[in-house]
């Protein structure tokens, strides 16, 4: 079993699955900034405009 984790650590610490895993993360937190602007900020005054339709 030692040697499975020495492996794996071996696996993990290589740059490109860290880098891997960072851009997930900001890629995730990036998209729910995106939708949270879309939907609180945007569309709102969209709706208002077009006759007070809710979206």
């Amino acid at each position: 079993m030692k040697g499975f984790l020495d492996e794996f650590r071996r696996f993990a610490m290589r740059g490109n699955v860290i880098g891997l895993a960072v851009v997930v993360i900001i890629g995730a937190a990036f998209g729910k900034i995106v939708t949270s602007l879309v939907s609180d900020v945007i569309m709102p005054p969209i709706g208002m405009l077009i006759g007070g339709i809710d979206f």
